[in-house]
């Protein structure tokens, strides 16, 4: 099998992430649980705040994410920094991103829906690259996998109950920001991107695994430890 950089994973995983993000906001489908609230923030504060983009909503809500998991933990470690790090490094390649998706014309409804599923596929994709990498996660992922080492509870319950505590946060900011009866951002992809979320992560890690083995380039990982 052919080498595959768990650096290079790491920069490609954000990267087609960023993209996958951008086209599924583009779409008008729905974005995923995960970055809703960000995203609602955005379309609320960017009219009053030109620069509050969708990439500075996202490590906002990622910073203040990340405080109260240094409150929870009671401490505050190396990967926790670099988490944020990845969060702004995203912020800026999904604001990239944005800029460049947003000049595709919205002709057909056939655009959305092919946006929403490159998208859907694009996202999942980086995602499980992000997977093989030991360069710290964004700090959505750092949260559920701290939160579960710190409690001992199952992982994948972990990310189920913060799946469901993002959702029930972005349909309450909806409502707030837009008015009851009006959802922004949480649509019907949002729920379709819930439903097969985990199994296109699997699918492609299954494909990257058959065909790369996923090797360190650079002796940084004792740091991410």
């Amino acid at each position: 099998m052919k080498r595959f950089s768990t650096e290079l994973a790491y920069v490609c995983g954000l990267f087609i992430l960023a993209i996958g993000v951008a086209m599924m906001a583009r779409s008008d489908f729905g974005v995923s649980m995960i970055v809703a609230p960000a995203y609602l923030l955005h379309l609320k504060l960017q009219p009053l705040f030109p620069f509050f983009t969708f990439g500075v909503a996202e490590y906002f809500v990622q910073a203040i994410l990340l405080l109260g998991l240094t409150l929870l933990m009671r401490k505050f470690k190396f990967s926790y920094l670099m988490s944020f790090v990845t969060a702004i490094l995203y912020g800026l390649l999904l604001d990239g991103a944005t800029l460049i998706i947003e000049l595709i014309p919205l002709v057909h409804p056939a655009v959305n829906l092919a946006l929403y599923t490159v998208g859907l596929l694009f996202a999942t994709c980086g995602i499980s690259l992000l997977f093989h990498t030991y360069l710290s996660p964004e700090v959505y992922e750092l949260f559920v996998k701290e939160i579960s080492a710190k409690t001992g509870w199952n992982i994948n319950y972990c990310k189920t109950a913060y799946d469901i505590l993002s959702c029930l946060v972005s349909i309450a900011l909806s409502f707030l920001f837009f008015g009851f009866g009006h959802f922004e951002g949480i649509k019907f992809g949002t729920i379709f991107c819930a439903a097969v979320n985990g199994f296109c992560i699997s699918r492609f890690s299954r494909f990257f695994e058959r065909r790369f083995v996923f090797e360190d380039s650079f002796p940084w990982r004792k740091w991410f430890e």
